[in-house]
């Protein structure tokens, strides 16, 4: 045989090899891990949400073969770090509790998700809902003034001056530390749920034109109220916001769905 029947047997033999390797399937690939850290993979998907979050929404396939190389050279060193941080042990305590429940709160994210996937709510839940939360809805808006100091001897000295006659509005802009001060202390009008309790109780048991006989402590300081005005609130129209109430009425039937998982559970509690 000579050497150039050997050659072209050789050259047959590689092409009929070529010819019965397979190609690599979309799914093969997508299996694969994109590296191994001391054995530990970095699938594809994480890789995805790794570039997709440090790339502004990006896909690999929007990188550059720089950038891609860039952002796994990242990737593998946070997987190297981490290993690290375990052999220190220092995930242990807050820190590995912290990390627990980011992995459960993520993962009772994923089931409501699936959970509220083609969940359209009846007009009648709907109907319901909003009927809740106008019931549940305070009667009142209010429109009050009111000063901000640090110190309850202080608020007291402003309150004798107020029984003395002075000006109110004055008294807020020379006195209070609150940015309501260049305006007299005018906070508009307010529903009492958007104030903080103390305040929203003293509020509320004022009459028009008066203002509260003793100081009223909040988290931000002592306050000196006065009630200008009050009127009833005018709810929006079931229309208006009849759209924000399919969140809510999937909430609250997802909240009923893991109180059924917790009966169904075995829980052993220690408190």
């Amino acid at each position: 045989m000579t050497s150039t029947q050997i050659l072209a047997i050789s050259a047959l033999g590689m092409l009929l090899a070529a010819g019965c390797t397979k190609a690599e399937t979309p799914e093969a690939t997508a299996a694969k891990p994109v590296a191994v850290v001391n054995g530990t993979q970095i699938t594809r998907d994480v890789w995805n949400l790794y570039v997709k979050t440090r790339h502004a929404g990006k896909t690999p396939g929007d990188l550059t073969v720089d950038e891609q190389n860039a952002a796994l050279d990242e990737l593998i060193g946070m997987y190297a770090g981490a290993q690290e941080a375990d052999k220190q042990k220092l995930g242990a305590g807050e820190p590995n509790a912290r990390l627990e429940l980011v992995g459960n709160s993520a993962k009772a994210e994923l089931l409501y998700k699936k959970f509220s996937e083609g969940a359209q709510p009846t007009d009648a839940e709907l109907q319901a809902e909003y009927d809740a939360r106008i019931a549940e809805s305070p009667k009142l808006e209010f429109h009050a003034r009111h000063i901000l100091v640090d110190d309850e001897g202080k608020a007291k000295e402003l309150i004798a001056k107020l029984d003395g006659g002075a000006n109110f509005e004055q008294l807020a802009k020379d006195n209070s530390k609150d940015s309501s001060a260049a305006e007299g202390g005018d906070l508009g009008w307010f529903s009492p749920n958007q104030m903080v309790k103390p305040f929203s109780d003293a509020v509320q048991q004022l009459e028009v034109g008066k203002y509260t006989a003793a100081p009223v402590k909040s988290e931000f300081g002592w306050h000196v109220i006065k009630l200008e005005e009050k009127r009833p609130t005018t709810p929006p129209p079931f229309d208006a916001v009849k759209a924000q109430l399919g969140p809510l009425v999937n909430q609250k039937k997802f909240e009923t769905y893991l109180k059924d998982l917790v009966k169904a559970a075995k829980v052993e509690r220690s408190l």
